[in-house]
């Protein structure tokens, strides 16, 4: 497992990702204090539906069903901080 702060993870993302494609986690952290982890997706874990989904970058909660579409419009609005 890898620890990473926000900022270098920004600069680094490509190599992070390599990491967690070799099937490494990845602790994000906020100022040293952990707030995320990247987790490798194993390849049988997705149905054929939510790999497409995933492929074309259409893939959102409510094709999950597990969060309130509202809900994460709003997280992904928050999310995008400075953008």
């Amino acid at each position: 497992m890898r620890t990473v702060n926000i900022g270098e993870l920004k600069n680094q993302l490509s190599a992070y990702l390599q990491y967690v494609r070799n099937g490494e986690e990845v602790i994000v952290r906020d100022r040293n204090t952990p707030v995320a982890r990247i987790l490798p997706i194993p390849a049988d874990s997705l149905s054929e539906h939510e790999a497409k989904l995933v492929a074309s970058g259409a893939f959102f909660a409510e094709d999950v069903g597990n969060v309130p579409h509202d809900i994460a419009v709003q997280a992904a609005i928050e999310g995008r901080g400075d953008r």
